[in-house]
């Protein structure tokens, strides 16, 4: 199992990083993880279909680009005179969302209309096999099973658990602690988790700091810890919170980086 980090930074994209987006392959199973801004720039500088895509919520830096994703996806059916032809069919990939999500596309479908390529304005009715999930349910997707298990944000959040058979990754997207959080990363190789703060968050909104990724980490016994949703990159801060995290984790940390592949 391969993860490719094609953004990693909390909010707006930043500092030539876009927000969250993360590819996972399997090497038969090719899945997204969320698509903030600037993730359908990113994805398209890497090679080969999708066989799904899953959303942990609908924060603009988690979904915004699914439109310009699904555009994209349209191309082969795209004709025009004096553009290439780039023929061929368009399998509609399974995309996964919190429930609610589709009132949403149907919103974002009418945004600017292009009359002259209607199925432009048909992107989440075409190019995506649109499923809406709750909390606690399982899909499989290629040869992944998918887990999404409730954490806690300010928006309906699930942690996504895929597990291909051989081996197991746990992205957290956005929560705040919870003791659902062992449970969901509980024996995971790879445990990707945010870590938004340097302290923890007294708001209610929801986000991890570094300390607290650790301590999970450690609780869940999980393979390795990557931290990721950063709200900044300056040398410093990510020191500091690779500093937090191993004073709770003693095991291999790792920091998300754009455009980084790895094995899980």
């Amino acid at each position: 199992m391969q993860l490719t980090v094609l953004g990693c930074r909390s909010g707006m994209p930043a500092g030539g990083s876009p927000s969250s987006g993360y590819l996972v392959d399997t090497g038969r199973t090719r899945l997204l993880l969320d698509c903030g801004p600037g993730i359908a720039t990113a994805l398209s500088a890497v090679d080969g279909p999708l066989d799904g895509v899953v959303i942990t919520h609908l924060h603009i830096d988690h979904c915004y680009d699914l439109l310009p994703l699904g555009k994209a996806l349209l191309k082969p059916l795209l004709r025009f005179p004096g553009a290439p032809d780039f023929g061929g069919a368009c399998e509609p990939v399974p995309l996964l969302v919190p429930v609610g999500a589709k009132e949403l596309f149907a919103r974002w479908s009418q945004l600017f209309p292009i009359a002259s390529m209607p199925v432009l304005n048909r992107a989440f009715e075409v190019a995506f096999d649109v499923r809406e999930y709750e909390p606690g349910e399982l899909f499989e997707l290629g040869g992944c099973a998918v887990e999404l298990h409730e954490l806690a944000h300010s928006a309906p959040n699930c942690g996504i658990r895929l597990t291909d058979g051989e081996r197991t990754l746990a992205y957290t997207g956005d929560t705040g602690m919870t003791g659902a959080l062992v449970d969901f990363a509980a024996g995971a190789d790879s445990f990707l988790c945010e870590a938004t703060l340097r302290a923890a968050d007294t708001t209610g909104h929801g986000h991890l700091s570094a300390a607290e990724a650790g301590r999970v980490a450690a609780e869940a016994g999980v393979g390795e810890l990557v931290l990721t949703h950063f709200a900044s990159t300056e040398p410093d801060w990510l020191h500091g919170l690779r500093t937090d995290a191993e004073s709770e984790f003693g095991g291999r940390i790792r920091l998300a980086e754009a455009g980084e592949t790895s094995r899980c």
